[in-house]
């Protein structure tokens, strides 16, 4: 099987080790120059999509790919509207935030319930269980890292612990990989921000209120 990543090169090895080495790669880093390694593509993992968003209008006349679109901040339904040219291909959201696409099982959205015979051969193809969720920002699993990162600045903020001993007592007391601290490190403070503040957008629950420590953070990414 022929899988066509667009992102970055952190994205294509962590294709690698969640769908191991027995398929063959093609790796885009722009819409651009994926445009000439489409139609070499039986399924397509855009990690990028959410940040050009009017590229998707690339995959209007490319039908038989399956194609993983990244609806970390943006959910299907969302991108289905952002232009007047309708995806013709079989799309499926997925979680392509660092650390969330090599798990044993892909979460995954789909716009229709008739796309999961789909989703079920793509799924065989890539050798991986999955499991649907509903179509809104932020999944399922993203939603609940970044909202336990955000309750651990807030923490750290009202000075009950450092981010040292919240990690470690994540850890040790659930069992995480990591700590929040750590994760929020792995995920990037850019995309654990934009991902909050799009679902507090999205459900105006002020659970998803960005923490004004993690704030401060991101902005201090910003060049």
């Amino acid at each position: 099987m022929n899988i066509l990543v667009i992102g970055e090169e952190a994205n294509l090895k962590e294709c690698q080790s969640k769908f191991t080495d027995k398929h063959n790669y093609l790796f885009a880093d722009t819409h651009e120059d994926a445009k000439q390694k489409l139609s070499k593509a039986d399924v397509i993992f855009d990690f990028i999509i959410e940040r050009e968003s009017v590229q998707r209008e690339i995959y209007g006349g490319h039908s038989e790919a399956f194609i993983f679109l990244n609806t970390s901040r943006l959910s299907l339904g969302q991108l289905q509207t952002s232009s007047k040219q309708p995806i013709s291909s079989t799309t499926f959201g997925f979680a392509g935030l660092p650390t969330f696409l090599d798990r044993k099982i892909l979460e995954v959205s789909l716009l229709k319930p008739k796309q999961e015979p789909g989703l079920s051969r793509a799924c065989k193809e890539l050798g991986t269980p999955y499991q649907i969720v509903d179509d809104r920002v932020g999944l399922v699993t993203p939603r609940i890292i970044c909202m336990i990162i955000n309750e651990a600045y807030y923490t750290v903020q009202e000075g009950t612990a450092s981010k040292e001993d919240i990690d470690l007592a994540m850890k040790l007391g659930t069992s995480y990989p990591y700590g929040p601290f750590e994760w929020c490190k792995k995920i990037g403070v850019r995309n654990v921000y934009e991902l909050l503040a799009a679902i507090h957008e999205d459900t105006k629950d002020e659970r998803y209120k960005v923490c004004p420590l993690l704030k401060r953070e991101y902005l201090l990414t910003q060049p």
